[in-house]
C-alpha cells in the first residue's frame, strides 16, 4: 500500500465522522446545492482513485459520497425521499396493486371483461 492511499483513506474516514452528526440530527437542513455536488465529487474521486489502484482511498471516497447522498435524501429542506414516499402515493399504489391482483385472480376470461357493443340492425330489403 502506498502511503498516499492511507492518507486519503484517513481523510475520507474523518470526513464521514464529521458528517455523521448531521445525518443523526433530525432538525438539520442541508441544501441540495451543497449535498449533491459533494456527493458527486466523492463518487468521481472514488472512481479516480480506483483507476489509480488506490483501493482504500477509493472505498473511503465512495463512503463519503454515500454519506453525502444520505444527507441529500434525509436532511434536505426539500426532502426528496419524503416526496417519493408520500402516504397518499403509497396508498394509491396499494389500491392499484390490490385491484390488479383481484383482476388476475378473477375466474373470468379476458373477453368477459369487455362489454359488447350492440350492432345496429341493418334494414335490408330481403
Amino acid at each position: 500500500m502506498m502511503w498516499q492511499d492511507l492518507v486519503f483513506m484517513v481523510g475520507s474516514t474523518l470526513s464521514i465522522l464529521f458528517l455523521a452528526p448531521t445525518l443523526r440530527d433530525a432538525s438539520a437542513r442541508v441544501p441540495l446545492g451543497t449535498s449533491i455536488p459533494s456527493m458527486g465529487i466523492g463518487m468521481v474521486y472514488g472512481t479516480t482513485f480506483l483507476t489509480l489502484g488506490m483501493t482504500f482511498s477509493a472505498l473511503g471516497a465512495y463512503a463519503a459520497g454515500s454519506m453525502w447522498s444520505l444527507i441529500a435524501a434525509f436532511r434536505s429542506p426539500q426532502r426528496p425521499v419524503q416526496q417519493l414516499l408520500r402516504v397518499t402515493g403509497l396508498s394509491l399504489f396499494a389500491r392499484d396493486l390490490r385491484r390488479w391482483v383481484d383482476r388476475q385472480r378473477a375466474d373470468r376470461r379476458l373477453g368477459e371483461q369487455y362489454v359488447p357493443i350492440e350492432q345496429p340492425s341493418a334494414a335490408h330489403g330481403d
